[in-house]
């Protein structure tokens, strides 16, 4: 069993001040393998004032210097990689094949932060005056569970690339997969008090770092009920924040789209992190004149979908995160049943033959945009078909939401689709694919999917501030 008990501050792993504890689950089993101990707002005051010592002379870093933290930082996760993959797997139920993709991509965000820094134009020359993009202060990063690596690596290179100092306040229950990730920072030989970790709940620690005067920004990212009150509290001392909240991600399939491919690649979309992901693709927008072949297609490839052994590169879908992430997915299950939408396939309960936090991949059709399922985000491996007649009720569909983080199009008709795009209210819009392979776009969302970029110089420009030195 792993024990987690010690915060990392000022460039030392300490006893934390708090006295509360954690129990850690591996999520394929339900077993009990590990215990954190959780900091208190004393610990989280400590490491602000660690952050706040250090800024003074990060501030004034060069780019040179800024790169070569960067740089380090990715080395030490690769050369940490086996360890970090492991622990993804056993305390998040991550199957190895995603894994093992996330925690590359976890490092080279520093790589690429490093060239988007090099390019960013920290000062500009005017005719009369000198715009000069200062950082901003000390970062509150707050992460979620879904991802931990990438999460943490996301707001912590933009901020070391910006001259910031950070407190990072990961999800508590990713205590085992943070406690590596911290371990590769202090081997980065990053300055004392320019990273500071403390594993803590929102309701202590992200009070603190949301209330108090010394935070700059808070950066955030998870659930829009949670985004709200960090926005109003973070409003009262006038903190700028960057938010990636939820998502009820829209997949409209067109008339003309090639179905073989289409519903394949929507399936992988929906399920993508065993749908637990807010860009999760989780409406599937279908043409109603198909509707049967669709189904009979969604069947066919639904039962192709490897669930179970994380260790197998073949396995697709893992477990829930947790027994209360299981429960919160039956109960979306249930109210989907109990509002008249008919389970196509998956329902109630474990896959056959599997325990733990596993939930049955389950897609729905006849759905319509009352239903509870149409509407929230269930972050599961729960999918709705819904069906249209034109391709303006498609749109009309696909807007229909409170959320605007990402959105898919497959049609034939590649033209065609981008001006399909054009309508979508989404801060992204994939066609035909379910990844973006340009690394320099920005990513956040529309309404209340968030506000704020993270990603390339996107991420940078929320830690600085533009000063004019004017003539």
């Amino acid at each position: 069993m792993k024990l987690i008990d010690k915060i990392y501050v000022d460039g030392a792993f300490l006893e934390p001040h708090g006295t509360e504890t954690l129990d850690l689950f591996n999520p394929a089993t339900g077993e009990k393998i590990g215990l954190v101990h959780l900091g208190d707002q004393v610990d989280t005051e400590q490491a602000i004032e660690a952050a706040k010592n250090a800024f003074v002379t990060f501030s004034k870093s060069t780019l040179q210097e800024r790169g070569e933290i960067l740089q380090r930082l990715h080395d030490a996760i690769l050369a940490n990689e086996d360890e970090l993959n492991k622990a993804a797997v056993e305390e998040y139920g991550s199957p190895i094949s995603a894994t093992k993709g996330r925690t590359r991509y976890a490092a080279q965000i520093f790589l690429d932060t490093k060239a988007a820094m090099e390019g960013f134009e920290f000062e500009k020359q005017l005719e009369y005056a000198t715009i000069v993009n200062e950082p901003l202060g000390v970062i509150a990063a707050i992460t979620p569970w879904n991802a931990d690596y990438t999460h943490i690596c996301g707001k912590l290179a933009p901020a070391i690339a910006a001259g910031c100092t950070i407190v990072i306040k990961p999800s508590e229950i990713s205590a085992i997969q943070t406690q590596i990730l911290t371990e590769c920072f202090d081997q980065a030989g990053v300055p004392n008090g320019v990273i500071n970790i403390v594993n803590g709940t929102g309701p202590v620690v992200g009070a603190v770092m949301t209330a108090h005067p010394d935070i700059a920004v808070v950066t955030f990212t998870g659930s829009t009920q949670i985004g709200r009150v960090i926005g109003s509290k973070a409003a009262e001392t006038m903190k700028r924040v960057t938010l990636e909240l939820g998502g009820k991600s829209p997949n409209i399939i067109l008339e003309d789209a090639d179905l073989q491919k289409a519903i394949p690649l929507a399936l992988a979309i929906g399920f993508s992190n065993s749908g637990q992901a807010c860009h999760a693709g989780t409406r599937i927008i279908v043409p109603e004149s198909k509707l049967e072949e669709i189904k009979s297609l969604i069947i066919e490839n639904v039962k192709n979908i490897k669930i179970g052994d994380l260790w197998n590169a073949e396995s697709y879908i893992g477990p829930m995160v947790s027994q209360k992430q299981y429960d919160t997915v039956q109960r979306y299950i249930q109210s989907g049943w109990d509002q008249g939408a008919e389970i196509l396939v998956g329902g109630l309960g474990h896959p056959e033959g599997l325990g733990g936090f596993y939930a049955k991949p389950t897609v729905f059709v006849n759905v319509n945009q009352s239903m509870i399922i149409a509407k929230e985000e269930i972050f599961g491996p729960v999918l709705c078909v819904i069906t249209y007649k034109t391709e303006d009720e498609a749109i009309e569909i696909a807007n229909d939401t409170i959320y605007g983080l990402s959105a898919y199009i497959s049609s034939g008709d590649v033209e065609k689709a981008k001006k399909m795009a054009r309508k979508v209210i989404s801060g992204r819009v994939l066609i035909n694919t379910a990844l973006n392979r340009e690394s320099k776009s920005p990513f956040g969302g529309f309404k209340q999917s968030g506000i704020g970029r993270t990603s390339w110089s996107y991420g940078i420009e929320e830690y600085v501030e533009p000063k004019v030195i004017a003539l």
